[in-house]
């Protein structure tokens, strides 16, 4: 579960409130109904992970100036604190809502869904107005920040209307009476604040999400996002609901741990959310089918499959164990990864290729991390271990080829880990 967007991408889990405040709510109020707004929009902010996109790693909080890849440019999410000038604190409520909402700044251009005013469309006027309340108590910094910095044609905002009558659907989330309540708010979060789909449904050429495809795993940013919905090979079939909520809640379980993206969206939103919210999230996951899909594994004696299985031996057992069922909370189950059996490889090739280290508490944190591979394996070996991991103790899925790794590996070879 990885999380942040194509025009409509961000980084895992990961988004972006791009434009907020004026300031008309202040610290220390002696009133409990303006405290207990400004406490719901601090949560609300969370859920939203709007720190993320809008914080430079060490930076003022909220102050902008991160830069946000694209598949069409980066553009660099702007300073919402409430600086009345470089800010956003001269904005009126109407202006705040319409951009969070609806995705129009105040001069009427239209705002890249970079920022995803499609997910939050589902919260309501209130929700908005409570996320503002508290942005409004945080430093105002002054930082000047030119957002958009897409090439040509993209840097032309006035395009952006074509995109919104295509994929843009303006109305608050409506509960469906036939469901729980904990699965209705599960929705309400995946597909709201939390946009999920930012990440982990597939985009269109244009951006916009297949909802054809819903939630079935996508490429951003040099990581694949996995799927999550139900699916028992490449999804969550094979995760409990506590599972699930145990990921979200700390970034592991006693299948795999969060890293890359994901991690972040565990460490700055998901973690700080309510044990019911995270609850709530993985019932309405479980209840998505997805796309039933099969794959038949690769042949046990074929070149790969023993090549695969003596550098796995190895490089990898002393951590995963020869069965690949690793150790709870120290080392994931390679055995029942459906991020490793994922579709596109491209996560798990990373992983293999610049290693990884996964978010939790100090308490928790007590794994070495995944090493690097890249300098010791070539990319044929790369190959050959994962396509060994992929298609053993009765997984399966496409085989990876040498030219798939050096892909990855010159993609990455610029990236951050």
């Amino acid at each position: 579960m990885l999380e942040k967007k194509s025009i409509a991408v961000l980084i895992p889990g990961v988004a972006a409130l791009w434009l907020v405040a004026t300031p008309c709510a202040q610290a220390g109020s002696s009133d409990p109904q303006e405290f207990t707004e400004i406490e719901r929009g601090r949560y609300l902010a969370i859920t939203s992970d709007c720190v993320s996109c809008h914080t430079v790693p060490g930076g003022k909080p909220f102050a902008g100036g991160r830069p946000i890849e694209t598949p069409f440019g980066n553009i660099v999410a702007p300073n919402i604190t409430p600086d009345l000038d470089t800010g956003t604190g001269a904005w009126s409520d109407e202006a705040f809502d319409a951009a969070v909402r609806g995705g129009v700044r105040p001069n009427r251009a239209r705002l890249y869904p970079a920022m995803p005013y499609n997910a939050y469309a589902k919260m309501s006027r209130d929700d908005v107005r409570a996320i503002r309340a508290y942005l409004n108590t945080v430093d105002a910094v002054r930082n000047a920040v030119i957002a958009n910095t897409l090439p040509f044609p993209f840097n032309i905002r006035a395009t952006m209307r074509i995109w919104d009558a295509l994929y843009f659907k303006q109305g608050e989330f409506k509960p469906d009476p036939s469901k729980s309540a904990e699965w209705n708010r599960g929705a309400f979060l995946v597909d709201g604040p939390a946009h999920c789909g930012a990440c982990h449904t597939p985009k269109t050429f244009l951006g916009g999400d297949r909802t054809d495809l819903y939630l079935q795993g996508s490429y951003l940013q040099g990581w694949s996002a996995p799927d999550i919905t139900d699916d028992k090979r490449t999804g969550l079939g094979n995760w409990s609901v506590a599972d699930i909520a145990s990921y979200l809640k700390t970034g592991h379980n006693g299948i795999t741990a969060a890293t890359g993206p994901m991690a972040e969206a565990v460490s700055l939103s998901t973690s700080h959310m309510t044990d019911d919210d995270t609850k709530a999230i993985a019932i309405y996951l479980k209840s998505l089918p997805g796309k039933a899909s099969d794959a038949t594994p690769l042949a046990a004696d074929s070149a790969t499959m023993s090549a695969g299985s003596a550098i796995y031996r190895d490089q990898c057992s002393a951590c995963h164990g020869i069965e690949g069922k690793g150790v709870a909370k120290l080392f994931p189950a390679v055995a029942s990864s459906s991020m490793v059996r994922s579709g596109d490889p491209t996560t798990a090739i990373r992983i293999v290729l610049r290693g990884a280290r996964s978010v939790g508490t100090r308490a928790e944190q007590t794994a070495p991390g995944m090493p690097s591979y890249g300098w010791q394996l070539d990319d044929g070996e790369v190959a050959a271990v994962l396509n060994y991991i992929r298609n053993s103790w009765g997984g399966a899925a496409p085989a990876i080829e040498s030219k798939d790794v050096s892909r990855v590996r010159s993609d990455t070879a610029s990236r951050p880990d």
